[in-house]
């Protein structure tokens, strides 16, 4: 059984553990895996108040991070993460952790965007779902799933 849980200050640590480890390979492969730029970057974005435990079975099996986008028109929920770790993926949790994102957005009339590795499997992953390409930068692509093209599976 799926489930989401607060997150709290203390968490960081596990939740930056989960973050290497499913983001490792991705950034090994563009040559920019770096722990302590990781560190920083999660330092940076760390807001609680937006992030959830994906729980599985009482086990906490990734997170997902849905703030508010500031000055997108229209409104626009910004999903800063969606990671699951790797022993857990592809049975399913992405699929409905992004369900839940979808599904806050239309209740909050907005789209959603977000930015992802190039050569990351997940590029793969929000395609399927909804999203298009919207743009792209040195190391990402980024993506916007608008609720004007459907409702979430």
């Amino acid at each position: 059984m799926l489930s989401l849980a607060p997150v709290a200050a203390c968490d960081f640590e596990e939740m930056l553990a989960i973050r290497m480890e499913t983001l490792r390979e991705s950034l090994e492969r563009l040559g920019r895996f770096d722990p302590a730029r990781a560190r920083e970057r999660l330092e940076a974005g760390f807001a609680p108040e937006y992030m959830r435990h994906i729980v599985q079975d009482d086990q906490r099996v990734g997170y997902i991070t849905l703030r508010p986008a500031s000055g997108q028109v229209p409104r626009t929920l910004q999903l800063d993460h969606l990671y699951i770790r790797p022993i857990f993926q592809s049975g399913g949790i992405g699929a409905w952790a992004l369900d839940w994102a979808k599904a806050q957005a239309l209740l909050q009339d907005c789209d959603i965007t977000l930015s992802a590795l190039k050569q990351s499997a997940a590029n793969r992953f929000y395609l399927r779902h909804g999203f298009i390409q919207v743009g792209e930068s040195e190391f990402d692509l980024d993506y916007r799933w608008s609720q004007s093209r459907g409702v979430p599976a």
